[in-house]
């Protein structure tokens, strides 16, 4: 079989769902048809890391968009993106096309078009119960704090690559 010259790049999480906070996490088969017809298509897959499991571990909560958007998570996923964008600019270097970047919908670091919002702080104790914290919970059309810094970087390096929601293709 001959090479494709085809690269999709996917978030962590789309065929590792171990990596998703516990009790957000979907069944695998979901993706199955969306990774099937890359591999039917003969396109690659670079697999990005999971930003979220590399800073905060396995054993961590849900979060917001807004409690990631600090100076340290975003210089550490600035480290983690340039890092990958030398990967990237080696495969168009070598006349690959990189077809799309795909992360997940409602994901407060992987979104693409759509992350979960709220404006959460302070001790938890303080909140009436779980469904109040949970109450204040939003989707926004936004792109979570990980791809919005990857697009950041690919403007800056003048590298132009489509972005998309996986949800949208399953």
């Amino acid at each position: 079989m001959n090479r494709s010259k085809k690269i999709a790049i996917i978030s962590h999480c789309i065929i590792n769902q171990n990596s998703v906070v516990k009790g957000e996490y979907k069944d695998i088969n979901i993706f199955f048809p969306f990774i099937k017809k890359l591999f039917e298509e003969n396109i690659g897959i670079l697999q990005l890391p999971c930003p979220e499991t590399e800073y905060y571990g396995l054993r961590r909560w849900g979060h917001v968009k807004e409690q990631f958007d600090n100076c340290g998570y975003r210089k550490y996923l600035e480290k983690i993106v340039n890092s990958f964008v030398d990967i990237i600019k080696e495969y168009i270097n070598n006349g690959y096309e990189i077809v799309g970047i795909y992360g997940i919908a409602g994901s407060p670091s992987c979104g693409v078009n759509l992350t979960c919002s709220a404006n959460w702080e302070g001790e938890i104790s303080l909140y009436k119960d779980k469904e109040d914290i949970v109450s204040r919970i939003k989707m926004i059309n936004e792109s979570g704090i990980f791809m919005e810094i990857f697009k950041s970087v690919l403007d800056k390096n003048k590298i132009n690559i489509l972005f998309y929601d996986v949800d949208d293709f399953i």
